[in-house]
Formats: C-alpha cells, structure tokens, sequence
C-alpha cells in the first residue's frame, strides 16, 4: 500500500479518534449528583425526573450544620471554604 493511499486513512482515524474524546468530554464535566465543589463554591445537584424537592443536610465549617430544601437540579450551598458537604436526608419537602 502506498503512502498516497493509507495517509488519508490515518488522518482520517486520527480526526475520527479526536472527534469522540471531545464529544465525550462534556458529559464527562457535567455536574455530579449529590454534594460537589469547585475551586470556590459548593454545590448540590438533585437528579431528578419527578420534579421532587428533598432535604439536605449542609455541613458547615464555622456555624451549625442546618437543612435545606432543594429542587431539581443545581443548588448554591455557599462558598467552598465554609461548606465541608451535604447529604440528602430521607425525606421530601
């Protein structure tokens, strides 16, 4: 085989190899379920189908923990250096 007919096919593997690493790498960054941070804020995301609102327990680092109500999907929690996590608790609201 000569190089003028198997360097498209390379090329053409190659862009093909790419083109699937950068379309899964949104999903891939989407936001978790449950409890996450980024470098400054903290965060709660509630999967959900049903439109369910449901209790969190936030951790704090410098006040009691407290319960909060949350909707679907992401939730601010505060900042990441005042927020140690958050658990759902069992029940709706």
């Amino acid at each position: 085989m000569s190089v003028r007919r198997s360097l498209p096919a390379v090329i053409g593997a190659v862009t093909l190899v790419l083109g699937l690493a950068t379309a899964a790498a949104p999903s891939a960054a989407a936001d978790p379920c449950g409890f996450y941070e980024t470098r400054s804020d903290a965060y709660y995301n509630h999967c959900t189908n049903d439109g369910s609102h449901v209790v969190i327990n936030v951790r704090a680092s410098l006040s009691p923990d407290h319960e909060r109500c949350v909707g679907p999907g992401k939730t601010w929690l505060g900042s990441a250096s005042k927020i140690q996590g958050a658990h759902y608790v069992g029940r709706t609201c």
